[in-house]
């Protein structure tokens, strides 16, 4: 099994910043790319950004230019450094890994239980 452990939201003014981590942990061999997507109310989940195990990311259009995705895989950890946030920006954010379970060599999708960002104008 491989479990996400996500941290970092909260409520914060626009204009502000935020720092989301997420590690993972368990029987892993390895972990392909790494993701973060949001939920607004009443909207579909959403991907945010994407990094590869080579580092190379992608980002909505709606982020770029202000959300960085970075990863650790010494600690199994993806971060998500959000600046210049504005209100359209709230959201329930989920980390979503895809990693090498250990022993099977399985690819398993994992999903974080969320964390809520809020952005008060």
């Amino acid at each position: 099994q491989v479990q996400l452990v996500e941290s970092g939201g909260g409520l914060v003014q626009a204009g502000g910043s935020l720092r989301l981590s997420c590690a993972a942990s368990g029987s892993i061999f390895g972990i392909n790319t790494m993701a973060w997507y949001r939920q607004a109310p009443g909207s579909q989940r959403e991907l945010v950004a994407r990094i590869t195990s080579g580092s190379s990311s992608n980002y909505a259009d709606s982020v770029k230019g202000r959300f960085t995705i970075s990863r650790d895989n010494a600690k199994n950890t993806v971060y998500l450094q959000m600046n210049s946030l504005k209100p359209e920006d709230t959201g329930v954010y989920y980390c979503n890994v895809v990693a090498i379970q250990g022993g099977t060599n399985r690819h398993l999708q994992v999903w974080g239980q969320g964390t809520l960002v809020t952005v008060s104008s």
